[in-house]
């Protein structure tokens, strides 16, 4: 199993919409989404990700303005602070406003396919993160080897990137944990991430309080830290570049926990 070089650069999920799985409504306020965001900051998250549309399933898309009124605030507030931020969304108009406001990285939940979008990365010369999905209105399931469909779609999402001028160097590649799959067919994807590689790119994944997670833990979503926790600090030693999760302290000191058995072995 290879062993990290470094730690992980952790996510701070920061939800500004009020029908997110686990905290919706909770920082629809700007002021206490900016507060928040802050306190993910110093709870170890290097990144904050800031999203303005709920990506769960079932959920309503947002009109591009609601959303933009969403983040703009939450975004500028939090670069303004000196944190670094993430914008996640689908939208070339957000994404831009965000990016402007002074986001370092997109996080495209759709892979992309927006090709404005791509022309925001590539003129603004910011980190873009490309997610599997097969849309917002997708069933879970349905794949014939889910892990060389999901390496092929990213392949595809990958090089369209490229030819659309965005360097190699700033792409991030996301597995889309949870989106369109099955409980199963996210345990096979996580056990063969290597075959998800794509240029050796970095790769970021996302399995903080998932659905899936919950055939673990009772509970509601915040109960699914600890195995969030867990899993996270397995995903570190598979060299994994990025962790996104809803509590970074609990998967920093999972973290820590794997690296001083390493360092004592």
């Amino acid at each position: 199993m290879p062993q990290p070089s470094t730690d992980p650069v952790v996510f701070g999920v920061l939800n500004v919409t009020p029908d997110s799985f686990s905290d919706g409504g909770r920082f629809l306020d700007p002021d206490a989404a900016v507060a928040h965001g802050l306190e993910l900051a110093r709870a170890g998250a290097d990144v904050v990700d800031v999203g303005g549309e709920s990506t769960r399933p079932g959920a309503q898309p947002v009109d591009p303005d609601e959303e933009t009124r969403r983040v703009l605030p939450v975004v500028a507030g939090l670069v303004a602070a000196g944190v670094r931020v993430s914008i996640d969304t689908r939208r070339a108009t957000v994404a831009a406003v965000a990016v402007e406001a002074g986001a370092a990285i997109v996080n495209d939940v759709d892979g992309g396919r927006d090709p404005g979008l791509l022309r925001v990365a590539t003129e603004a010369d910011v980190d873009l993160v490309l997610m599997h999905s097969r849309g917002p209105s997708a069933s879970a399931g349905g794949y014939g080897d889910v892990v060389q469909e999901v390496a092929a779609d990213l392949r595809a999402r990958v090089d369209a990137a490229l030819a659309a001028g965005v360097p190699a160097e700033r792409l991030v590649v996301d597995p889309g944990i949870g989106f369109s799959k099955t409980g199963a067919e996210n345990w096979r994807l996580l056990a063969h991430l290597e075959a998800l590689r794509i240029d050796d790119l970095r790769m970021l994944v996302g399995v903080s309080r998932k659905r899936f997670l919950g055939e673990l833990v009772e509970g509601d979503p915040e109960e699914r830290d600890g195995v969030t926790a867990v899993l996270s600090a397995l995903l570190a030693e598979r060299s994994v570049w990025g962790l996104r999760v809803h509590d970074p302290a609990a998967t920093r000191a999972a973290i820590e926990v794997v690296r001083r058995m390493r360092v004592a072995a």
